[in-house]
């Protein structure tokens, strides 16, 4: 038994355990440090042991750098998943998957098409108000009738126009036109079943549906790929911030510069009239020495 350790063995208290353990007993007890699984007792225990051992200092430093290499390893190269993730993504539309060249193509040539479109509604309409005149025998209503038709193509020509010139999104154009469009067809073969409808009627309707379709292509492939729909689009908030309006800052008032000489007059003027007091000063009390001096004689001549 070591000197001064009492018999009682375990049941001494820890303290005493703890203080006759060799260093190997302190090394397990700061491995187990290093894995997490240390008692609060054996760190609170370890840690005044580092403090006077140079050795298990030393040990602990290289046991945490084997540790940190063990745990640290190199990452290897991961397999390329790209075409597999391309394969399981859902496939685009084919109009998108044109190249950029062709689809350049193909939008110039239906803006080039629905401008011919628009150009031939046109004439249409111009013609058909043309005809007005030789068709006399039409009743006054018939022929505002008619003219309401004519008014109607030629403002259809002239959007058709419009949108393949200035290469603009035609979306807004679609709500007035589809339901102009599904209701003529309606009532084209409604008139045509009912046979109140000749032929070329329906012919140059047919430039006016063409012409429909072709918007629809438009509206539908203007966007770019990715790019959200106009209900998806953000809105512009309607706050504003108006912060109050400050008063303008007075000007500022220029300051003559600060003059050496002037302040040199300025001190002799001061040193002046600090001289002229006390000229003043001297004058006084001769005229008190004065009088003072006549009283005296007053008195003697009086004695």
């Amino acid at each position: 038994m070591p000197p001064g350790r009492t018999s009682g063995g375990n049941h001494s208290g820890p303290g005493s355990d703890y203080r006759y353990m060799g260093c190997e007993q302190w090394r397990e007890i700061l491995s187990a440090q290093l894995d997490g699984e240390a008692t609060p007792d054996e760190q609170h225990t370890v840690a005044g042991h580092l403090e006077t051992c140079a050795g298990c200092r030393i040990w602990l430093d290289a046991a945490a750098t084997v540790n940190r290499r063990v745990r640290t390893q190199v990452v290897t190269d991961l397999p390329d998943l790209s075409e597999r993730i391309l394969a399981a993504a859902p496939r685009r539309r084919r109009w998108w998957r044109m190249p950029l060249a062709q689809r350049l193509t193909t939008f110039t040539g239906l803006r080039a098409a629905l401008g011919l479109l628009g150009a031939v509604q046109l004439v249409l309409g111009l013609a058909q108000i043309g005809r007005v005149d030789v068709a006399g025998h039409l009743h006054v209503s018939g022929q505002h009738l008619w003219h309401e038709s004519a008014a109607w193509n030629v403002a259809v020509g002239a959007g058709f126009l419009f949108v393949a010139l200035r290469r603009t999104s035609p979306s807004e154009l679609l709500p007035m036109l589809s339901a102009f469009v599904v209701t003529l067809v309606l009532l084209s073969v409604n008139d045509f079943v009912a046979s109140q409808v000749a032929v070329e009627r329906l012919v140059s309707h047919g430039f006016l549906v063409v012409g429909f379709l072709i918007i629809v292509l438009l509206a539908r492939n203007s966007r770019r790929p990715g790019e959200p729909s106009d209900r998806q689009q953000p809105e512009e908030s309607r706050w504003r911030l108006q912060p109050d309006e400050l008063d303008e800052p007075a000007p500022l008032r220029l300051v003559p510069p600060y003059s050496t000489r002037n302040a040199q007059t300025r001190h002799g003027n001061a040193q002046t009239r600090h001289g002229n007091v006390q000229t003043r000063h001297g004058n006084a009390q001769t005229r008190h020495g004065n009088t003072q001096t006549r009283h005296g004689d007053q008195r003697r001549r009086a004695a």
